[in-house]
């Protein structure tokens, strides 16, 4: 087992009660590794850890350049991802949820509306759960919505979805695959192994696809039999994805209305925090790229923003999101991406400051907006540079709101400074 967060600790697991024996590696020296029930190897890599191993299941935080990733392919060893394990061993039918923004909305909504109709389902995958953690936990007819990440389909073999769906396909995360072109490859892997009896559920007009799937499109426009409760073109959006692939596999219309009327939508995804005098606070801290934060800033039409920026980039250009800030709008910038940020916002003439933290952000926005303003972590960027994860960060973000809740702007004004602006 190359990699020991979560999913690889998951793989881990689901190995060893099969009996397997495991060697597990990841490169962080300091990993607690108390629990994981293997031969563990941490730190500098040794190829002599892969002495006797039969085959290599990567987690997907591995890019596949990794010395141990490397060293694997080049002794012949086959490479295999935790999806592709999970895959293999459960015998539950599986619907396939990828593209680059909408996936988690998308597959969540799904799992309710299966839910809703009084389907067996369980929800896993790039959403949270490890698809491993499913062996041996759930029936062979409960169906399984699974969120793929082009991480996760980067060694698949036999994966084959019942039904694989696409929410839109846009540039991200090129610092891993290098092009849009692979990119987009890696994404399309979910469709590889389709048959005529499998449902591909696309976006109106979109190319050729590989497989040889019944195909299904949806468009944000189309009639369904309720409109969504989650807001946002984006998300009718994902309605209508969620809904033609609920109706491929025989969900009653009913059932998926009663969903649409009711799913709140998923946390870090343009998830209203608080209200605190008069100014809405909005955690889209899943936003890791620029089309993500472009759809966000859509959903808050004729209202002022206070816009948090940053993080880790993925060599991804931002004038099309500089562009997007309207008249009165303002940006906070912290992280690594900052500088890149900052050239693209000043040369369309927007307003922002260079604030470094999400705390500072935080004290910034809340000084200069008034009531009716919006204030948006949507950063645009991954979160490693200054944080554990997507997740970590927007929790980040509820609790300074909080502390806003409870002293109020007007600390926030004597606690903070802008340290730059445009």
């Amino acid at each position: 087992m190359i990699g020991l967060a979560r999913s690889g600790r998951a793989a881990v697991s689901t190995l060893r009660a099969r009996g397997e024996n495991v060697v597990a590696y990841d490169a962080d020296s300091g990993l607690d590794s108390a629990g994981i029930d293997a031969e563990i190897r941490l730190g500098n890599w040794d190829d002599a850890f892969l002495d006797g191993v039969g085959t290599v299941v990567k987690s997907p935080g591995v890019p596949s350049e990794a010395l141990p990733v490397a060293a694997a392919r080049a002794r012949g060893i086959p490479i295999v991802s935790e999806i592709e394990l999970g895959s293999r061993l459960l015998s539950s039918p599986l619907i396939g949820v990828t593209g680059t923004n909408g996936k988690t909305t998308t597959s969540a909504l799904l799992g309710a509306m299966l839910e809703t109709a009084g389907w067996n389902v369980e929800v896993a995958g790039n959403i949270g759960r490890p698809l491993t953690s499913l062996v041996g936990a759930v029936d062979d007819d409960a169906w399984v919505v699974c969120e793929l990440s082009s991480f996760q389909l980067e060694d698949v073999e036999t994966l084959r979805p019942r039904v694989a769906v696409l929410t839109n396909l846009e540039p991200d995360h090129l610092d891993r695959h290098g092009s849009f072109d692979a990119y987009a490859r890696a994404k399309l892997r979910a469709f590889e192994r389709q048959g005529p009896d499998d449902v591909a559920v696309v976006p109106q007009g979109f190319g050729r696809l590989p497989g040889n799937a019944r195909r299904v499109e949806f468009a944000g426009d189309d009639e369904l039999p309720a409109e969504p409760r989650i807001p946002g073109a984006h998300n009718r959006e994902n309605a209508a994805a969620a809904t033609a692939a609920a109706r491929a596999i025989g969900i009653p219309d009913a059932a998926i209305a009663e969903a649409l009327r009711t799913f709140p939508g998923v946390e870090h995804r343009i998830e209203e925090i608080a209200t605190v005098d008069g100014v809405l606070y909005v955690n889209d801290s899943k936003a890791t790229n620029a089309a993500a934060t472009l759809r966000a800033l859509a959903s808050f039409p004729g209202r002022r923003k206070h816009v948090i920026l940053g993080g880790r980039g993925k060599s991804e250009p931002y004038d099309l999101l500089a562009a997007a800030l309207e008249d009165g709008d303002r940006a906070y910038l912290i992280g690594e991406a900052a500088d890149d940020l900052a050239a693209a916002l000043g040369a369309a003439g927007a307003r922002f400051d260079r604030v470094e933290t999400l705390e500072r952000a935080v004290e910034q926005a809340a000084s200069g907006a008034a009531a009716g303003d919006v204030v948006l972590l949507s950063p645009a960027c991954a979160s490693f540079d200054q944080f554990t994860s997507f997740e970590h960060r927007g929790e980040e973000f509820r609790r300074l709101v909080e502390n806003l809740r409870e002293w109020g702007p007007d600390d926030a004004r004597t606690e903070g400074s802008s340290s730059s602006g445009s």
